[in-house]
């Protein structure tokens, strides 16, 4: 294995100028400019480390997709115990499981007042159109969803209400509340993936992951909000609205699931269906104060998802509980013909999420990593931290060189899809936000070869992180180093590009995209003043169980608190 030059703690703070208004879309134009895109370019290559990027010696051959190199086999070349996938008894157990605060309806509350009749999916449909009409009177919206359609709606949760009246439910989701982010097909809604161009039709089918949700009997509510095509770490949006955090509107979600969710944490479903190319799952889901799996790279089909990014995109859901996230995890996950890279996934299992014993699992800490943050995050993370060792849990000390590297090369992969993706839309470029067009004219100057120094980055990275599995279960660190930033009052009508509070959101986030890890985020604690903060894991390939046993013992210490923007569907 060769180790590159770095071999101590290499990520830095970056101090970057703000760019809002007549700034922003001047650069913006510059950048886009033949004459004058040479004047910038140089510096924005430079500050976000691709110069550096060209000078590092990796000889590794590249790594395209980030697949567990061996998959019948667990970390420390362990045999993997087989199972069958998700049995009926889990699944019961993620519903009967009490839910940790009483102030956030999980499914099981759903399916208890539907199945002893003290509401019926129809009356809670009611409820959440009321709701969004309220909210669109609201002046500062948390604009959670772009498209609702009442009657699709009322005529879903009237066919639920039915099979609830005739005891011939589809399992534990029936009838429940579920968001689906804008970047993933569902009918009868057309897909923007958060533009003001794309999704001119609707599409011809539902995703894989939004048809299997619809088979559980999912009520699928809308599309929600996300930020522009996914490229950035907030819930900023210039054609849908920004979409605002529940614990404070004046506060961003993060993203760029921004609306499931702000969704889910105003109480408007228990669950929601998020994106994660860069965090976007775990970053919101730390900012509203909720729980968020990023599961690993081809353990949930794709298929239905719009194409942006191909070797650091998943999906997964966001939910109010563990509990939830396991059931919908179990739901969504498992092989797909339409998704060839999901075809050699071991069997899907939350075998044990609930065991509160963690006798048997070592958590790896980079203490200078984890210290790189905020104090209030660091000391919320480091209160979890040690309530876990009270658990049970084993921390061990580790090193991770090079961190530095592969948040550059994550930067060069994403972008680079990303602008591929949207070469086909030439026409359509100035219909895109400032901030969304300064980011691909980044990528459009990169060159062939530093895309193949990035994935020789990446598979150096994975021999590095495959050998830590080796001793250590999971790798713990906060999920962000800053609490939710507030809203630039300057930025909602052009939007901002503010790179380094991006570099303080996504610090944490980016080894697992690369490498195709699994990782979670849940609740950890707040700010003094009331902002949630957000602790992750991350497991080697295909240990999501595990994941799920380490978010819900936290769980059962880290007091919830309600949100200023709370909707109770089921009152």
């Amino acid at each position: 294995m060769v180790v590159c030059a770095m071999s101590t703690y290499d990520l830095e703070s970056l101090s970057l100028p703000v760019l809002t208004g007549a700034a922003l879309r001047g650069v913006a134009a510059a950048l886009e400019n033949r004459a004058t895109r040479g004047l910038l370019i140089g510096s924005l290559l430079a500050s976000g480390g691709i110069t550096r990027l060209r000078a590092l010696g990796v000889e590794q051959p590249p790594l395209f997709y980030p697949f567990d190199r061996t998959p019948g086999e667990a970390p420390g070349g362990r045999a993997r115990r087989r199972s069958d996938g998700p049995s009926a008894r889990d699944l019961r157990g993620c519903v009967e499981h009490p839910t940790a605060g009483d102030m956030f309806a999980g499914v099981g509350d759903y399916v208890r007042a539907y199945s002893d009749g003290s509401t019926t999916p129809s009356e809670v449909a009611e409820r959440f159109l009321a709701a969004i009409d309220a909210e669109k009177l609201e002046p500062k919206s948390i604009n959670a969803f772009i498209a609702v359609d009442p009657a699709v709606l009322r005529r879903d949760a009237a066919e639920s209400t039915e099979r609830y009246r005739t005891r011939r439910t589809r399992g534990p989701l029936d009838g429940v509340p579920v968001a689906v982010k804008d970047e993933v097909d569902m009918l009868p809604y057309p897909t923007t993936v958060g533009t003001s161009f794309l999704g001119a039709s609707p599409p011809a089918a539902d995703a894989t992951a939004v048809a299997r949700l619809r088979a559980a009997g999912a009520l699928l509510l809308g599309k929600a909000n996300m930020h522009e095509i996914g490229i950035n770490p907030t819930g900023h949006n210039v054609h849908h609205g920004h979409a605002r955090n529940p614990y404070g509107r004046d506060h961003d979600t993060g993203g760029s699931s921004s609306g499931p969710a702000a969704a889910t944490a105003a109480g408007l479903c228990p669950l929601s269906l998020g994106a994660d190319g860069g965090g976007s799952i775990r970053v919101p889901a730390a900012h509203c104060g909720l729980v968020g799996l990023k599961p690993t790279f081809g353990r949930v089909s794709l298929k239905g998802s719009a194409p942006i990014v191909w070797s650091v995109g998943h999906l997964g859901p966001i939910g109010a509980h563990t509990s939830d996230v396991a059931l919908a995890y179990a739901t969504i996950a498992g092989p797909d013909p339409a998704d060839p890279h999901t075809l050699r996934q071991p069997p899907v299992s939350i075998d044990g999420w609930d065991r509160r014993d963690r006798t048997d699992v070592t958590l790896g800490v980079y203490e200078p990593w984890f210290a790189h943050a905020d104090p209030e995050v660091v000391a919320a993370c480091e209160g979890v931290l040690a309530r876990l060792v009270e658990h049970g849990a084993t921390i061990r000390k580790i090193e991770i060189p090079g961190l530095d590297a592969l948040r550059v090369a994550h930067a060069v992969t994403i972008l680079s899809e990303m602008a591929s993706a949207m070469s086909s839309y030439p026409t359509e470029r100035h219909r895109l936000a400032p901030a969304t067009r300064i980011s691909l004219a980044l990528a459009r100057s990169f060159t062939s070869d530093d895309y193949l120094r990035a994935q020789r980055v990446r598979a150096e990275a994975m021999e590095r992180f495959t050998a830590l599995y080796a001793s250590v279960d999971a790798i713990v660190t906060p999920t962000c180093a800053v609490p939710a930033p507030a809203i630039p009052a300057n930025g909602i009508r052009s939007g901002t590009s503010d790179l380094g509070t991006v570099t303080e959101i996504m610090r944490f986030a980016i080894p697992a995209n690369m490498l195709g890890l699994p990782a979670i985020s849940f609740p950890a604690g707040y700010t003094t003043t009331g902002l949630p903060i957000g602790m992750q894991a991350m497991a080697a390939h295909w240990q999501e169980h595990l994941l799920l046993r380490i978010a819900h013992v936290a769980e059962s210490f880290v007091a919830r608190r309600p949100p200023e923007v709370h909707y109770r569907l089921l009152e």
